[in-house]
């Protein structure tokens, strides 16, 4: 089955089901103020009640905005759009049938061809009441056949989890979502801003440490003390440049089989180079579809971070991806990650790093996804000291709000223990809580040279047994965002 017939088939199987749309109560009588008009009108609408004519033979009929409406959509559902057009203009005058108009209007907006207003039209739908299933079908059919196909399968992914859809339309769903999948040859977005940081660094806000001399000079025996940190040990602010992208190409070789290739950087720059992190990751290999549904991927991985004008660390490994699609748009992915670090500032953190992480979607309602996951990491460095196992969960939700808003929140909260006590600081292993929190909020209805703004605020704090790492942070990323 093609993308294009299996979009028709997405339109409720051609108009196997009725448009719907319920009827408002009558308002207040329709004048048409020439026989003409009035001839059109009643070839069109059976009036209420036989016409009203006056002394000058203008004749007046009185129609109910359900009568006008239920004709409306019998003419699109005809495809007679030209015929339809003037009574659905007429249903712009009535309040209580504005959804309903706008509907219309983008039906047949998107059936004669005009993809851009019909798109236009349902996206403003969506802005007032996000909820509107039958809305957000018809605007995942005009994304896919004005070729986004990501917009696409996001939208149909939330119509997906409407309850009260047949069996059939949420099958067919499915099976569209699948073809997209499948289908899909590159992605990419793009974003830029600024962000004022209360920790640039990320470094601890203490004056002094509880140091242990002895370490340093063993004649002193277990001698403890203070250091007094240097400033530029401790935590500082300033006003960061940001900017990053995403992308990927999807090359299909077979029916199951395909090629990713995926690259993500992520760029922050501070006054002076001390604290300016870049950060670049490719990813390669091929993707195996083991189900309808559900497909995994071995990719080999490399990246490379610049802390401070220098190379900080090199990175090379693999990594193993599972994804599933559940029943009404649920998702479950899975990811083993293994990697070797080679340090450039110090050996004593080069070694490999292991992880895993299960994350779980769910869709609420009919615009929000929530998801969940658990995830864990095994880093196994020269030193001892800096070795570690790390675990925790990560729990979130978001999605479209009224009035053209998309909005979220996120919170993880893990916990590290070291193999070895770093004996500079103390006779305990190093043991840390760490949590992290972000809440974001943009709008769709807001374009900047095809750019959407948004307003992202992240909270991270690390509670440590030992005082330099210590830390809290707050970061403020004002940016605009382009998904192509």
């Amino acid at each position: 089955m093609s993308i294009r017939t299996a979009t028709k088939r997405a339109l409720f199987l051609g108009s196997g089901l009725a448009i719907a749309l319920s009827a408002a109560p009558a308002f207040a009588e329709a004048g048409i103020g020439d026989d003409a008009g009035a001839e059109t009108l009643a070839g069109s609408v059976t009036p209420a009640a036989s016409p009203a004519c006056d002394i000058s033979g203008t004749c007046r009929f009185q129609i109910t905005p359900a009568q006008l409406l239920a004709k409306a959509e019998a003419l699109v559902l005809a495809k007679e759009f030209d015929r339809a057009r003037p009574l659905v203009e007429m249903l712009g005058q009535v309040p209580n049938l504005q959804m309903q108009q706008q509907f219309l209007a983008g039906y047949i907006a998107v059936e004669t061809g005009d993809l851009k207003q019909a798109i236009k039209t349902f996206r403003s739908l969506l802005h007032e009441n996000p909820g509107q299933t039958r809305v957000r079908l018809e605007l995942a059919r005009t994304y896919l056949l004005s070729g986004k196909e990501v917009s696409a399968d996001y939208h149909f992914r939330l119509a997906q989890n409407d309850n009260n859809l047949p069996d059939e339309i949420s099958r067919t769903i499915r099976n569209t979502r699948s073809i997209l999948r499948d289908q899909r040859v590159w992605r990419f977005s793009f974003d830029f801003g600024f962000a004022p940081d209360t920790n640039i660094n990320g470094a601890t806000n203490a004056e002094t440490i509880d140091v242990n001399f002895g370490a340093i000079f063993p004649i002193l025996g277990d001698a403890q003390g203070e250091l007094e940190l240097d400033e530029s040990a401790r935590q500082r602010s300033g006003i960061g440049q940001t900017a990053g992208f995403s992308g990927g190409v999807r090359l299909k070789a077979s029916d199951k089989l395909a090629f990713l290739f995926d690259a993500d950087s992520k760029i922050i720059n501070y006054q002076g180079k001390d604290a300016d992190d870049f950060v670049g990751q490719i990813a390669v290999g091929p993707e195996l579809r083991i189900a309808r549904y559900a497909s995994v991927s071995l990719q080999a991985v490399g990246q490379q971070r610049w802390f401070g004008g220098k190379l900080a660390t090199r990175e090379y490994g693999a990594r193993v991806g599972f994804q599933a699609a559940l029943s009404q748009g649920q998702r479950v992915g899975i990811e083993l990650d293994g990697r070797r670090t080679d340090s450039k500032r110090s050996d004593s953190f080069s070694g490999w790093q292991l992880g895993a992480n299960v994350t779980y979607e769910h869709l609420i309602g009919k615009s929000l996804i929530a998801s969940a996951s658990i995830f864990g990491r095994r880093d196994l460095l020269t030193s001892d000291a800096f070795s570690s196992t790390n675990y925790g969960v990560n729990l979130g939700i978001g999605g479209e709000l009224p009035l053209g808003l998309n909005a979220g929140i996120s919170g993880s909260i893990s916990r590290s223990t070291f193999d070895e006590a770093i004996a500079l600081y103390s006779t305990e292993k190093r043991k840390d809580w760490r949590s992290f929190g972000r809440a974001y909020i943009g709008s769709r209805q807001i374009k900047f040279l095809g750019f959407s703004p948004s307003i992202d605020y992240n909270y991270s704090r690390v509670d440590s047994n030992y005082d330099l790492y210590q830390m809290n942070r707050h970061r403020v990323n004002f940016k605009l965002a382009k998904f192509f």
